[in-house]
């Protein structure tokens, strides 16, 4: 008796386990998307800070390859001179100043450090008096210096990456709330005008609440949005809204809060995609 009761046992055993085999090969892949990451949610983690650099660069200068940018200079005729490097540095807002300024206290010797008197005088206005002729190809050949590419990274994470996440975190938002406040320090620049980052987040706050404050996360965004677009059409340079329309706001309708890859989107009418 005791040997068929054995028996018995095992053959259930066995008919349990054949009935359960997904579970014993592993969880299933829509469980493996599903897994959250360690730093899920966070831009400073270096992988999803790099994602964020592609889409800022898609917009800013049609490539996802940003770290080809730090050559990069031009005047876009947005009334504010220059518009250079890995997140457009401005010549007539003080930006591109500090960094110059910055590059020089590291290494003295540089082939910008001449144009410091220039950049002091044109800041505030969209003037190159002092910079031109020689200004863009002194700008490209001190972009091969890894020094002066340290000081851009710096800067950009003092002025408008640090401050911006760090923000958007205090808010309570995640990984694409912290982009979408990062992307619009880097166009609108820091303050409280009703054209800055600062401002525009104050407008978006009179419609909804942060998820800090105990509203929904995607409602706030859409409303930080809307406030973006309406600051965005007061200036002709940037009436093109499309970085907004047809990347951010694709992201938040996909419900993709924390920047999952893959992402496809559109910036000025070009596709582009990240996968992984």
């Amino acid at each position: 008796m005791l040997g068929l009761t054995l028996l018995a046992l095992l053959a259930a055993a066995s008919a349990a386990c054949a009935g359960n085999a997904d579970q014993i090969d592993g969880p299933s892949s829509q469980e493996l998307t599903a897994a959250p990451s360690a730093n899920e949610g966070d831009l400073n983690d270096p992988h999803t800070k790099d994602i964020a650099m592609q889409l800022v660069s898609s917009a800013e200068n049609s490539t996802l390859d940003w770290k080809s940018q730090y050559k990069y200079l031009e005047d876009i005729g947005a009334g504010r001179g220059y518009t250079a490097g890995i997140i457009g540095f401005y010549s007539g807002t003080g930006d591109m100043l500090e960094l110059v300024q910055s590059y020089t206290d590291t290494k003295a010797s540089n082939v910008l450090a001449k144009y410091l008197p220039a950049l002091r005088n044109v800041n505030g206005t969209d003037s190159h008096s002092g910079l031109d002729p020689n200004f863009t190809k002194d700008w490209q050949t001190a972009a091969k210096d890894t020094v002066f590419q340290g000081a851009q990274n710096d800067e950009r994470d003092r002025v408008y990456f640090n401050p911006a996440v760090g923000q958007a975190k205090n808010d309570g938002l995640g990984a694409l709330g912290q982009f979408i406040y990062y992307d619009a320090i880097v166009m609108h620049g820091p303050g409280n005008d009703g054209t800055s980052f600062g401002g525009i987040r104050n407008s978006a706050m009179k419609k909804a609440k942060t998820p800090t404050q105990g509203g929904n996360e995607t409602t706030y965004l859409n409303a930080f949005l809307d406030a973006r677009v309406a600051a965005m059409k007061t200036e002709e340079a940037h009436s093109d809204t499309s970085r907004v329309d047809t990347e951010q706001r694709v992201f938040l309708k996909n419900g993709n809060l924390d920047l999952h890859t893959p992402l496809a989107w559109k910036t000025y009418g070009d596709p582009y995609r990240i996968d992984n």
